[in-house]
């Protein structure tokens, strides 16, 4: 936690370094003078649609044309709700489901304590959508206050990234497992297991905390539409704001995903060379790792393209395609438990078990135990 605080004040650092020199080239553009000074002071290259406030109007950002259109386009009022829809509707009741099995019918195994620990943040990232999924139904229009604003924008980031450090830590484990199957088994257990998890929830708290510490609703000027995190103010983007989310993406996203692939690559790799018999793990193996990368990587590269180049020649209007790419993000929570839970014959018998008070069949039994391709006693087959 210390080494992560260091590295916020880093960049916090070169962020307001950064964003005093942008300034002045604000100013040298008419930033302070008029109507057109004003928009010819609107910078869109940041991430956010980046506004002015509105002279005499603290509350009112002033966008440009081509970013108004966007924010207020199909893709942040029927696409997002549609996808943020998709995950309540389909998130909620699976991992709703998938924990409570873990924790009350499965063996509380080292790999049992992380698939509980993903199963809870896949949960609450569902549970922090439902007011996202009104603000951009109602067309980009926040009527719950700024506190609420702040909670939930957090809440989504903070569950989000906690997922994939929970990714990264379960590749960790089953890398050990796999691997190296006997040396593994004088240090991994349920303690370690419960630190890696502890771990994730920390860091993943600690990077959303400055989410939580700025003011986030602001009115789009000439207009009912109280935004909600989708327009800042210019100065705070250049100089709070991209600090905050480069430490988010590359902490909270690519370190773990680099680990997730290091440690499934010697897997896969292993798992290939011992034959037929595992072959169902090593196609499950390859699932998993492609789906994270393919719903994580798009947003966070979308993120950092929005800091490389603030000139607005540059990257300047893909924050609609970013608020598109966040929505993806929050549907991996719908196809973890289908690849880390429901993929089991066993966690099958154990929820029909569960919800119909029946005994789980032994020939589901048998499938699981001759299935299990990882040679574990597990709920995952991964």
């Amino acid at each position: 936690m210390r080494g992560l605080l260091l590295l916020w004040l880093l960049a916090l650092g070169l962020g307001l370094e950064g964003g005093l020199q942008t300034h002045s080239l604000y100013d040298e553009g008419g930033s302070t003078g008029g109507d057109n000074g004003e928009h010819q002071g609107i910078h869109p290259g940041l991430r956010s649609f980046p506004g002015q406030i509105c002279t005499n109007d603290s509350d009112s950002l002033d966008l440009s044309d081509s970013s108004r259109a966007l924010l207020l386009g199909w893709v942040p009022t029927r696409l997002v709700p549609v996808l943020y829809g998709l995950v309540l509707a389909v998130g909620l009741p699976t991992n709703g489901l998938a924990l409570w099995v873990l924790a009350m019918r499965v063996p509380r195994l080292p790999s049992t304590v992380m698939l509980m620990n993903l199963a809870a943040a896949d949960l609450l990232l569902a549970l922090s959508l439902p007011l996202r999924f009104v603000y951009h139904l109602r067309g980009q229009r926040w009527p719950f206050g700024e506190a609420a604003c702040r909670l939930v924008t957090a809440a989504l980031y903070s569950h989000m990234y906690c997922s994939v450090l929970l990714l990264a830590a379960i590749s960790l484990d089953r890398y050990l497992v796999v691997v190296y199957p006997l040396r593994s088994r004088t240090f991994r257990g349920r303690c370690l297991a419960t630190r890696l998890c502890a771990a994730a929830w920390l860091v993943a708290v600690a990077l959303t905390l400055p989410l939580m510490l700025q003011r986030q609703t602001f009115l789009l000027s000439r207009s009912d539409h109280m935004l909600c995190h989708d327009a800042l103010p210019l100065g705070d983007q250049a100089t709070y704001w991209r600090p905050a989310f480069i430490c988010l993406a590359v902490i909270g996203c690519f370190l773990p995903l680099l680990v997730m692939l290091l440690s499934y690559g010697a897997t896969l790799r292993m798992l290939a060379a011992s034959g037929q018999r595992y072959n169902h793990a090593l196609r499950l193996t390859g699932l998993v790792l492609a789906s994270a990368l393919a719903f994580f990587t798009p947003s966070n590269v979308l993120l950092l393209l929005h800091y490389s180049n603030p000139g607005p020649e540059a990257w300047g209007d893909l924050y609609a395609a970013y608020m598109a790419s966040l929505a993806l993000s929050a549907l991996n929570s719908c196809v973890d438990p289908f690849v880390y839970y429901y993929v089991s014959a066993d966690f099958r018998a154990k929820v029909w078990e569960g919800l119909f008070r029946r005994e789980p069949s032994t020939t589901s039994n048998s499938r699981e135990v001759g299935g299990a391709g990882t040679g574990t006693r597990s709920s995952s087959l991964v």
